[in-house]
């Protein structure tokens, strides 16, 4: 897996000041997103264990309320392959701070409710190590700047610890 960039400091991408990782590659090609660039998936540099070790570093400090993962998109079967561990080493290493994920797929699709390349058979141990999800494509005709932590009217910010437990889509924010 390659990434595109690493924000340290990041106060746009979740609660908080977090470090945020921008991984590459995503076949969903929204129109208009913001990071059309990580679209190809060898786009940025590789994901190494050097990277791994920076991210925990950066996210050490106390006033670092966690990680978010964006993209690209981190539900491409292929990202799913290096975040899973990546994500389980940030849990055991950190298991007070939280890890949001963007992605342009539905819950639903990462979980095979509804069809997806996103379904695999990791999909939902690794949503399992986050605590809220954006879902849904950014959809250029929904974009809405006043919206929290989101571009599109369509997407949800999920919680989904919760969602998990009572078996049912709750939201993070309403």
């Amino acid at each position: 897996m390659n990434y595109g960039e690493i924000k340290i400091n990041d106060i746009a991408n979740g609660e908080g000041v977090r470090t945020s990782l921008f991984v590459s590659g995503c076949r969903h090609c929204c129109k208009n997103c913001f990071n059309a660039q990580t679209w190809d998936f060898a786009y940025g540099k590789p994901f190494t264990e050097e990277t791994m070790t920076q991210i925990f570093k950066d996210c050490s400090p106390e006033w670092i309320n966690g990680l978010s993962i964006l993209g690209g998109e981190p539900f491409e079967p292929e990202n799913q392959k290096v975040l899973l561990p990546f994500l389980i080493m940030f849990r055991d290493r950190f298991p007070q701070k939280t890890v949001w994920c963007y992605s342009g797929f539905t819950i639903e699709e990462i979980v095979g409710t509804k069809k997806s390349r996103a379904d695999t058979e990791i999909s939902k141990e690794m949503l399992s190590l986050i605590d809220v999800l954006v879902d849904g494509r950014f959809v250029e005709e929904e974009k809405d700047i006043s919206l929290v932590f989101r571009g599109s009217a369509n997407q949800r910010v999920i919680d989904v610890k919760k969602t998990i437990q009572q078996k049912e889509i709750v939201l993070y924010l309403e």
